[in-house]
């Protein structure tokens, strides 16, 4: 059974500013289907594509089954399968021995920055870098899926 464990959190903007990043990568993903207990999500990276199948978030765990696919295929998904969609520029910091992932969101949620790290268990332990501003895990309006239905410039 796969299984995510994944925290998120926002940035601190001047001291993501000042980091020194590494060359990112640009996503572009969208959702078969989207509801409470479940999404499928298409995703392209580059030159591969993705499908990804997630449960419901218990905490900061939920069931997830990945599959790449061919690049052609996923494309053709997106294009006629994906009922929304987001692009975002992916960063991969390395801090204290721990991969985050940095999202750089484009489009209709310009402005807005999400920091993640995946877990091995919910109460591991890992330093929080500097440029961690704020805990947004619990908060549905950042889940990925929510921001194709509510993106961040209609925040208030």
């Amino acid at each position: 059974m796969g299984k995510e464990i994944e925290r998120k959190f926002l940035l601190n903007p001047s001291e993501w500013e000042k980091l020194s990043k590494p060359e990112g990568k640009h996503l572009r993903q969208g959702y078969i289907l989207t509801n409470p207990d479940k999404t499928i999500r298409v995703r392209v990276a580059d030159s591969k594509g993705w499908l990804t199948i997630k449960g419901i978030s218990i905490g900061a765990s939920r069931l997830e089954y990945e599959y790449e696919v061919p690049l052609q295929e996923a494309l053709e998904l997106l294009d006629h399968f994906s009922d929304q969609e987001l692009e975002k520029i992916r960063y991969e910091i390395v801090h204290e021995e721990k991969l985050w992932e940095i999202d750089v969101f484009l489009g209709d949620n310009s402005g807005l920055i999400v920091a993640e790290i995946e877990l091995s268990s919910e109460d591991e332990y890992f330093d929080l870098p500097i440029w961690i501003d704020k805990e947004v895990t619990h908060e549905q309006k950042y889940f990925n899926s929510n921001l194709t239905q509510n993106p961040f410039k209609n925040w208030p």
